[in-house]
């Protein structure tokens, strides 16, 4: 389990590619590593990723990971290159104090850059959803204004959902785009997304206490259930 709140930027030193995914090499990486076991997981880029070399001291700390083609397919860590920098953040500990909101780690999908407006020391980012698939359906039911999300490992507050144009945005304060990657990222440029949980496990309860079904399924439910409910008030003609 991982907090959201980025703890050190890394940056890509060797990317070794095979028929079953890649070994990623992450330098720079010291000031997470004073800790660090064979084993351990680290977010990388909002990747839970597993250590399985790890050196503290030399050229600076470094770590590597391996990123099975799920991993590749799923998130943007596919298109990094040597000197790209990363979001780092170790798995939460007991005895810390909980500063972001729940995150996993597992990424469901990405998302694009598609604006950025100054505001003054803040930035205003605007990113889109790719068109929804039976594969992967639209994430945007999860999505709120002042809701959470996490956007390539980083705890953000949601400020606008537009379901229409499968867009929503964010706003980074000064303090923020000095701490993360992503107000170095161009439009265009993809991002790794995680919705909050906790809206997964809302919906699975109220379809599960409805009967069952599928999301859609639950949104018929409800239509008709209102259509009822206007026909009975006299508000919609019954024989439509």
């Amino acid at each position: 389990m991982f907090t959201g709140l980025i703890e050190h930027l890394g940056t890509v030193s060797s990317i070794v590619v095979d028929d079953n995914g890649c070994t990623l090499t992450i330098a720079d990486a010291a000031p997470i590593l004073g800790d660090c076991h064979i084993g351990d997981s680290i977010a990388v880029n909002g990747a839970c990723l597993t250590v399985t070399e790890f050196d503290g001291e030399k050229q600076g700390g470094w770590f590597k990971v391996w990123l099975a083609n799920e991993t590749l397919e799923r998130t943007d860590l596919g298109e990094r290159k040597v000197g790209d920098q990363l979001n780092l953040e170790r798995a939460m500990g007991a005895h810390v104090r909980f500063g972001g909101h729940f995150v996993q780690a597992h990424v469901d999908t990405t998302a694009t850059v598609v604006s950025r407006i100054p505001d003054g020391d803040s930035s205003r980012i605007t990113f889109q959803f790719p068109e929804p698939t039976p594969s992967r359906p639209s994430l945007l039911p999860y999505l709120i204004p002042k809701g959470y999300i996490t956007i390539d490992g980083a705890s953000l507050t949601l400020t606008g959902v537009n379901d229409a144009d499968r867009t929503f945005s964010v706003m980074l304060i000064q303090h923020t785009q000095e701490k993360i990657t992503l107000s170095k990222k161009p439009i265009g440029a993809k991002v790794n997304i995680e919705v909050d949980m906790v809206g997964k496990y809302v919906e699975k309860s109220v379809v599960a206490a409805l009967g069952g079904g599928s999301s859609s399924q639950l949104e018929g439910l409800i239509e008709r259930v209102v259509e009822r409910v206007l026909a009975k008030k006299g508000l919609v003609d019954k024989s439509i």
